[in-house]
């Protein structure tokens, strides 16, 4: 497994932080901040999709 590069915390309203990573073979992460260890993981592509899902709007219902 490669190594993760860790983006610095992305944190919303209160306690709400994650942060992004990536590595060497174009895999992307994202985890609570301090949970680095458990991360979920996928493609950037997949990860860039998601974001953008959920900046349009696609997930709010979840909220």
């Amino acid at each position: 497994m490669s190594d993760i590069t860790w983006e610095a915390p992305f944190c919303g309203e209160g306690n709400s932080c994650f942060r992004l990573g990536t590595d060497a073979d174009g895999n992307a992460y994202i985890a609570v901040n301090g949970q680095e260890e458990r991360y979920l993981t996928d493609t950037a592509d997949a990860l860039r999709t998601l974001i953008t899902d959920i900046k349009a709007g696609k997930a709010d219902h979840l909220l």
